[in-house]
C-alpha cells in the first residue's frame, strides 16, 4: 500500500511540475540540457490530461483538467488511506 501512496505523491509532484512548466514555456524556451526532462514530464502527464480534456473544455483559454485530476487523486488517496 505504501508503494501506491508513494506513486500518487510522485504523480502529484509531476503534475504540479507540468503546470509550472506550461506557464514557464510560454515565455521561456528550456535549454537543451533540461529539454529531455521536460519531455518526460509531458509524456507522463499527457495521457491523463488528454483524457480529461476530452470531457472538460477549456474555460477562457485555461485548461481546467489539472484541477479535476488533483481532485480525483485526492479522493482516491483518501479512499485508500494514504
Amino acid at each position: 500500500m505504501e508503494i501506491v501512496c508513494l506513486a500518487f505523491a510522485v504523480y502529484y509532484v509531476i503534475l504540479l511540475a507540468r503546470i509550472i512548466l506550461s506557464w514557464a514555456t510560454m515565455v521561456w524556451s528550456p535549454p537543451p540540457a533540461i529539454a529531455p526532462a521536460v519531455r518526460v514530464i509531458y509524456d507522463l502527464t499527457e495521457p491523463v490530461m488528454g483524457l480529461f480534456r476530452r470531457y472538460i473544455p477549456p474555460l477562457g483559454g485555461m485548461d481546467l483538467s489539472p484541477i479535476f485530476i488533483f481532485l480525483i487523486l485526492g479522493f482516491i488517496q483518501r479512499a485508500i488511506g494514504c
